[in-house]
C-alpha cells in the first residue's frame, strides 16, 4: 500500500474544542484555506522550527485566536489522528484538545474568520468540512474524556475511512 501512497508534505496541528459555560461550541467561520467558508474549532500548525510541543502550541494558538489564556492542566489531549492525503494535498498529524475550562465570551473576529457558539446538535445541521462531520465530531463525541489514535486515509474518490489504532481509557 504505500508504494501507492502519493509524497506529500507532512504537516502537524493541533484543534481546540472550546465551549462557554452553557456548554456550546466555540467555532470559526474559516476565511482563508484550508477549510475556506466552513465552521470548525480553531487551531494551527506547530512551530517546528522552535521544537514546539502540541500542548505549547493549543495554548498559542486559543490565545493568539480567542485572546484566551489556558494553561497546560486546563487542556485534555482526547486524540490523535494521522490523515493521509487530506484533500490530496498533505498528510496532516493532528492533535486534539477539549478545553475544560469555559471559554468566558464570544471572541472577535480575526483575520482567519469569525466566531459563533453551536450547540453539537446544530454543529451537525451547519456546513462543515467533511472529514469534521464523518471523523472529527464522531471523535469527538465518543473519545473526548479519554484518549485515541486513528489514522484516516483521505485521498480524494476513495472513501474515508478512519480507522481507530488504540484507545486508553
Amino acid at each position: 500500500y504505500s508504494a501507492m501512497t502519493p509524497s506529500y508534505p507532512y504537516k502537524i496541528a493541533v484543534l481546540v474544542f472550546l465551549q462557554n459555560a452553557a456548554g456550546e461550541q466555540l467555532l470559526l467561520l474559516r476565511a482563508k484555506p484550508p477549510n475556506l467558508g466552513v465552521w470548525s474549532p480553531i487551531g494551527g500548525k506547530l512551530e517546528t522550527s522552535t521544537g514546539e510541543s502540541p500542548f505549547e502550541c493549543a495554548a498559542r494558538e486559543t490565545h493568539e485566536e480567542t485572546g484566551f489564556t489556558v494553561a497546560h492542566d486546563d487542556l485534555h489531549l482526547f486524540a490523535m489522528i494521522a490523515e493521509k492525503a487530506y484533500e490530496g494535498e498533505s498528510h496532516w498529524l493532528l492533535f486534539l484538545f477539549r478545553c475544560k475550562k469555559p471559554i468566558p465570551a464570544l471572541p472577535s473576529d480575526i483575520a482567519e474568520g469569525r466566531f459563533g457558539f453551536y450547540t453539537r446538535a446544530a454543529i451537525d445541521t451547519l456546513p462543515i468540512p467533511e472529514t469534521d462531520r464523518t471523523a472529527l465530531w464522531p471523535t469527538y463525541d465518543r473519545y473526548r474524556d479519554c484518549f485515541v489514535a486513528l489514522r484516516a486515509d483521505c485521498a480524494p474518490g476513495k472513501p474515508l475511512r478512519a480507522e481507530v489504532e488504540q484507545v486508553t481509557p
